[in-house]
């Protein structure tokens, strides 16, 4: 591993900082300018790690004041440029090699051959490396996570109008997995805020990700970070997470369809067939989501007349087409 190669010294060095970012503007992307991108950012986090270790301590020391917290502040940020500039975390490296590789996403057509990709181990580590907390100026660098080009934005005029877009999709994966399709409406509605709320990358695209699915080491495909709302030790929370981005509305319900036959947890779900609360009961019971009142949310809105009333008029147009 090839350690950053850092001109600032030490912390207070604002003349290297400002020549960095000149080369920076100027769309200096050399591996030196890399390098010292990378090892810049690896330098801050590892100073967010040295500032949370002191804040979690027990208390103050009896020599402890005002100027010993200072110095001490002073110390951690030039001890986060001396860790980056040797070994580090390895953070610098993996930002590096995925820094690269966007360029070369950038730079070349999308079907050029002979473009060895990372190995298994290198998407892992750089899967790993992009749920860290991040500066809103580092992210916007890493175009390799941004959602892939959308066919097209969407949004629905009204929950009417959610549910008849949805409907031949839900149709589709209820069959499938052997559900009711109004079920897998509900959920979407509940996810997306009647497709109101959808997830979305810096660059505005929509993630078309209609059932909350985040996005693991073993998912190859786009993603989009945003804040979610979870649930811990009964305690409702903030947090940014990176979920599934896809290019359709179908795409997300195929995704959706594979995600819950391919876990074994989600059986007992799978196998409530048509019976809507004992299907959304067991996702729930089965850790589908943080929310504590997730299944009960899920057959509100099924209940609710939006949905029922849309579902009943597509049923009978389509009854009527067959007469």
């Amino acid at each position: 591993m090839t350690p950053a190669v850092l001109n600032t010294d030490v912390y207070t060095d604002f003349k290297g900082l400002a020549e960095l970012r000149a080369r920076a503007r100027a769309g200096d992307n050399s591996e030196e300018t890399l390098r010292e991108v990378a090892g810049q950012f690896e330098a801050l986090f590892i100073q967010m790690m040295l500032k949370s270790m002191r804040d979690a301590g027990l208390g103050e020391g009896l020599m402890d004041g005002e100027h010993t917290k200072t110095y001490q502040s002073m110390y951690d940020q030039q001890l986060a440029i001396d860790m980056s500039k040797k070994q580090g975390l390895g953070l610098a490296e993996m930002m590096v090699q995925q820094l690269r590789r966007a360029d070369m996403v950038d730079s070349k057509p999308e079907h050029t051959a002979g473009v060895a990709p990372l190995d298994l181990d290198t998407q892992r580590r750089v899967s790993r490396a992009s749920q860290m907390p991040q500066p809103l100026s580092i992210q916007s660098q890493r175009t390799i996570q941004q959602t892939p080009a959308a066919q097209r934005d969407w949004q629905p005029g009204s929950k009417e109008d959610f549910v008849r877009e949805m409907w031949p999709h839900a149709q589709r994966a209820a069959d499938e997995l052997g559900t009711r399709p109004e079920t897998l409406i509900a959920q979407a509605a509940l996810e997306t805020g009647w497709g109101r709320q959808m997830a979305r990358g810096t660059d505005g695209k929509n993630s078309f990700n209609l059932f909350g699915i985040k996005a693991d080491a073993r998912w190859q495909g786009g993603r989009v970070v945003t804040e979610t709302v979870e649930f811990r030790d009964g305690l409702m929370r903030k947090e940014r997470a990176t979920f599934r981005a896809y290019s359709s509305l179908a795409e997300s319900f195929t995704d959706y369809t594979g995600f819950l036959k391919s876990n074994p947890r989600y059986r007992e779900a799978l196998d409530a067939g048509t019976d809507a609360p004992a299907f959304v009961q067991a996702l729930s019971q089965a850790g589908y989501a943080t929310d504590p009142d997730y299944s009960n949310k899920i057959k509100q809105i099924m209940n609710s007349e939006a949905l029922r009333n849309t579902v009943s008029e597509l049923r009978e147009a389509a009854r009527e087409s067959l007469i």
